[in-house]
This record gives structure tokens, sequence and C-alpha cells, in this order.
């Protein structure tokens, strides 16, 4: 019986790369079109002048990083099982793609801090401000050490084979405290809005 059961959900979770990917790949790009959508006709729109169209860049720029973005390199990384060709195509692919989620979080981290700033608004008062840095402060050391060891050419192989694990589990906790963080974000900005 436990046989049966673990074939019928391994063959449940056979589903086609190229198509999988394509279909987070929209969500992803529609989770985007909403938030963008959300800030330029509810909120008043984009701007770099310390307004509250200032901070609308911080929502967009975050889901687009540490959601859309990160979750793209590490679904990018599970090439499927039959890739007979080199794996550094993907490596330097998984790792563009978390450096331009960085660089998009850095920007929207700018955002809401130049906000707060220009608005007298403390920074870091709420739960949400403590683990949308907390996932940033986590994502950064998580891109040097892959870089480090899985990029750069001295990395020993044993290296390389202790870490991965540890990479894997702190990639998957990452992508999971982002979407933590930007829907206890929205849920703020509602409760304020409210």
């Amino acid at each position: 019986l436990s046989r049966r059961c673990h074939h019928r959900s391994v063959s449940m979770l056979d589903v086609p790369f190229l198509p999988f990917c394509a279909f987070l790949g929209a969500l992803g790009l529609l989770c985007v079109a909403m938030v963008g959508t959300w800030c330029q006709h509810w909120r008043g729109g984009f701007s770099l002048d310390g307004s509250s169209r200032t901070f609308n860049w911080h929502p967009v720029l975050m889901v687009t990083g540490l959601v859309v973005l990160y979750g793209a390199a590490a679904l990018v990384y599970r090439i499927p099982n039959t890739w007979s060709g080199p794996k550094l195509p993907w490596k330097v692919l998984h790792g563009s793609l978390a450096l331009g989620a960085f660089i998009l979080t850095v920007l929207g981290l700018a955002a809401v801090f130049c906000f707060h700033n220009s608005q007298g608004t403390p920074n870091m008062y709420s739960l949400h401000s403590w683990m949308g840095l907390a996932t940033v402060l986590l994502f950064s050391c998580q891109w040097v050490a892959g870089f480090g060891a899985f990029l750069l050419p001295w990395a020993p192989t044993w290296l390389r084979a202790l870490y991965k694990p540890i990479h894997v589990f702190f990639g998957s906790t990452i992508l999971l405290l982002s979407v933590a963080s930007c829907a206890s974000g929205i849920n703020e900005k509602l409760f304020f809005s409210l």
C-alpha cells in the first residue's frame, strides 16, 4: 500500500518543466502588474520627491525583486533531470536573477527610507519592517555565500557539497519570508489607509 501511495504522489508531481516555468512567469508578471496598478491608480502614482508617491516605489520594487525575480532564480536552478548540458549557464542565470533581485530590493528599501525620513516617520517601527529587514539581510548573506561557493572557481568540491543543502534551505526560507513580508506590508498599508 505504501509503495502505491508513494508512486501515485510522485506521478502527481510530474509536471512539464517549461510550461510550469511559463505559468509561474505569467503569475509573477500579473503580480507585479497588480501591485503597480494599485500604486498608480489608487495610491497616486510614482515620484522621487519624498511624498507618498515615493513610497509607492517600495511595494513595486520589493515584490518584483524579492518575490518574482528571487522566485525565478530559485526555479531556474531546478533544471530538469534530463538536462545533460553544462550547469554553468544555469548557475550564472541563477546568480544574475538573484543579483537583479538584490538591486531592486536595495532600491525599494531606499524608497521607503527616503519617504520615512522626509515625512519625519520613524524607521523600523513595525513587525513588517523588522521581518523585511531580516529577509534582506539573510538574502544578502545568501547571495555572497552562494557566489563564493558556487561561482568562483576556488571553492573545493567538498565545500560546495557541504554548503549546498544549507544554501537550498535558506533559499526556500528567504522566499517564504519574502512572501510573508509582502503580505504583512500590504496588510499594514491597508490598515493605515482604512
